[in-house]
């Protein structure tokens, strides 16, 4: 040991004695104090001050920065009960539950009888209770019941919360309240516009309102972000399918064609069923091609799809009509061209359809010449006469002895059928649809009558006779 002089043993030990505690004072104030005098905003024990920032920090929404200054005020010194306290309500607020029990828990071991931070415990457990009860109603598809647990639990008592906040948005795309679930994703974008979850979100909100060119872009910028984002890439690639397919079905349906669109349009509705906005179009294009294609059932199927998107949709309501003229449903047709005349009473395209559905129907309603005598329309002359001839004997009522009150009355409309087609000029006025059920014929509805008023013998006359003869009959 080297002796100092004038300096005993006793005195040397007092020196180095005196040397140690200096210099343990040196480290506290080294390690210990800047911390504290760091949170306190440079003056040592000025608490007041912290917890003004922090309150600051916290109203800016900047809760790392208020944290970090919690953090170290409690390490500079750990029995500063209200530090906790904050710490405890700011971790509580953005949803990190088990590291804010632990601070209440510490707070009430200061302060035991701190009956607020015993209600905010309470608060914090009925918020963490509501947020893993919502989470579990979204995957079973309860999104009504969990959207109440979200908005008047787990955001009342934990406002920040960004988890409970996102998934308010996905609750709100399941019960397709797009609308709002911009707003809410909107304002998590002004708390991080680099929030990828809320990209996501809200392009997906965008999507399904058919505002595709917005969504398109919150999916490239989040993109940008993180190239390999699984979902948002999911999103961006099944959008441009949609719109690529979309464009190839319109380009063949502007091209003539038909049947290539007619796929297309398939394929773009069979993408995603649940886009509602963009599959109304699609199956209004579809049935359009499908009425020009003449396939009316097919075109009915298409456009009642539209019509259960869009009940209003005029232009659907119209080609519906058209398809049901082509199935030969004419009050179907009337009814649907009569709502789209009414919606629309301006547009004489639509009056005019209307007009050939009544005439269709009325003419549906009268006696169907052609296929009492089993011909078609484009029947000849003397097919039509062949026809005749057949059915006559086929239904004489001397031949039907047995039921010839049935034979008289198919007679009688064989007879009257015969009268108008059989005559070139009543035919002709028959197939423009005009009334001519006062021409004299229309067996039953008095005029033609082939056995005269008290069941007389009637003679037919046809050219060239038939083969053989019946009694009463001149050939």
């Amino acid at each position: 040991m080297i002796n100092l002089p004038g300096m005993d043993g006793v005195a040397w030990r007092g020196f180095v004695y005196a040397i140690f505690i200096l210099n343990f004072v040196f480290a506290c104030q080294l390690f210990l104090l800047p911390p504290l005098v760091s949170a306190l905003g440079g003056k040592s024990g000025n608490a007041a001050e912290l917890f003004e920032r922090v309150t600051q920090s916290v109203k800016m929404k900047r809760y790392s920065e208020a944290l970090d200054d919690l953090n170290a005020a409690i390490e500079a010194d750990s029995t500063l009960s209200e530090a906790y306290w904050h710490r405890a309500s700011i971790l509580r607020q953005i949803c990190r539950y088990e590291e804010s029990e632990k601070n209440y828990k510490l707070l009430l071991l200061l302060n035991p009888r701190n009956s607020a931070a015993e209600k905010e415990l309470s608060q914090l457990s009925q918020s963490q209770s509501a947020l893993e009860t919502a989470l579990s109603l979204f995957e079973t598809g309860g999104f009504a019941k969990a959207l109440d647990y979200v908005d008047k639990v787990v955001l009342v008592f934990s406002p920040a919360c960004t988890k409970a906040k996102l998934l308010k948005v996905k609750l709100l795309l399941a019960t397709k309240d797009y609308s709002n679930a911009i707003s809410e994703s909107g304002y998590l974008l002004k708390e991080d516009e680099n929030d990828l979850d809320a990209l996501l979100l809200r392009g997906r909100a965008y999507y399904y309102l058919a505002d595709h060119d917005v969504a398109m872009r919150h999916y490239q910028k989040g993109l940008r972000l993180d190239p390999e984002h699984g979902e948002l890439k999911k999103a961006y690639f099944g959008l441009k399918n949609l719109l690529k397919k979309t464009k190839s079905a319109e380009d063949n349906v502007n091209k003539g064609k038909l049947r290539l669109a007619v796929e297309d349009f398939k394929g773009a509705l069979s993408l995603d069923p649940n886009h509602l906005a963009h599959n109304v179009h699609l199956h209004l294009g579809l049935c359009k091609v499908l009425v020009k294609l003449g396939r009316g059932r097919d075109a009915l199927i298409s456009c009642t799809e539209a019509l259960n998107i869009d009940g209003d949709l005029i232009d659907a309501l119209v080609q519906r009509g058209e398809a049901k003229l082509l199935t030969e449903d004419w009050e179907g047709a009337v009814d649907d061209l009569k709502s789209a005349a009414q919606k629309s009473p301006q547009d004489m395209n639509i009056r005019e359809a209307l007009m050939r559905a009544e005439k269709s129907l009325k003419l549906s309603k009268r006696r169907d010449w052609y296929k009492i005598l089993g011909v078609s329309k484009t029947a000849s002359v003397s097919e039509i006469k062949r026809a005749y001839k057949k059915l006559a004997l086929q239904w004489h009522p001397d031949k039907n002895v047995d039921n010839r009150e049935e034979a008289e009355a198919q007679f009688r409309e064989i007879a009257a059928a015969y009268e108008v087609l059989g005559d070139e000029e009543k035919r002709t006025r028959y197939d423009r649809g005009e009334d001519i059920e006062d021409m004299g014929m229309g067996g039953g509805a008095g005029g033609f009558n082939p056995f005269g008023g008290g069941g007389q013998q009637y003679t037919f006359h046809f050219e060239g006779g038939f083969p053989g003869g019946f009694g009463g009959f001149n050939f």
